[in-house]
């Protein structure tokens, strides 16, 4: 879903909060830098439980400032990611919006085609297709398995995806959540996850200018 270069981008502004299950950790950062990451990662590890963790608490933070890192490169609205007890992580979240001034937001049969393009890998199979109403709006939900290009185009590996496209009452703009993991033996546990973290989906517009 790339925008058009000369479209000019919608100027309503909103926040999208979850209530999230343990395990949850919001990795938004609002300026993207490094140095934020560590010190949202320092507080949230501090937090762990030392009895529980199966690994070191210095390699669940070098986790965490990374994912923190490449999660807000594009600036999400918001960006997550699902830990374990024992210090694993299991899967990313990102929710980002699409619209542009004077251009129709895309109806449920047109954002298909849009939630299985990836810029970095290719849907194998045949997607999961279903529509929900959420308490946000309707919503389109897609699954579905990516080969993803490894680093210098060698090779390929599995990853699976849930995409959330949601049509936000009172709102022009299109808000997606997207879920990725790469444990498909987990497949059943993290669908469970996600879908249940959306659910709670709340959107909050703001005064134009946002929250700062």
């Amino acid at each position: 879903m790339t925008p058009s270069d000369d479209a000019v981008p919608l100027t309503e502004t909103f926040e999208c909060t979850f209530e999230f299950q343990p395990g949850w950790v919001d990795l938004t950062l609002q300026e993207g830098t490094k140095a934020e990451a560590k010190a949202l990662a320092t507080a949230v590890v501090n937090d762990l439980n030392p009895m529980a963790l199966e690994i070191e608490k210095s390699a669940v933070f070098d986790d965490m400032v990374e994912r923190a890192v490449d999660l807000n490169e594009d600036v999400p609205v918001l960006a997550a990611a699902y830990y374990t007890e024992a210090g694993e992580a299991l899967a990313n979240l990102v929710v980002d919006s699409y619209g542009d001034e004077g251009v129709p937001r895309p109806g449920p049969d047109e954002v298909i085609p849009l939630l299985l393009q990836w810029a970095n890998a290719e849907v194998t199979g045949d997607p999961q297709i279903t529509r929900h109403d959420l308490a946000v709006g309707p919503a389109v939900r897609v699954q579905a398995m990516l080969q993803v290009k490894r680093l210098f185009g060698f090779g390929r590996k599995l990853t699976e995806f849930v995409k959330w496209a949601v049509f936000p009452s009172g709102l022009q703009s299109l808000v997606v959540v997207t879920v990725t993991w790469e444990k498909i033996a987990l497949t059943e546990q993290i669908t469970e996850l996600a879908d249940e973290a959306v659910r709670t989906l709340q959107i909050n517009r703001l005064p134009t200018g946002g929250s700062e």
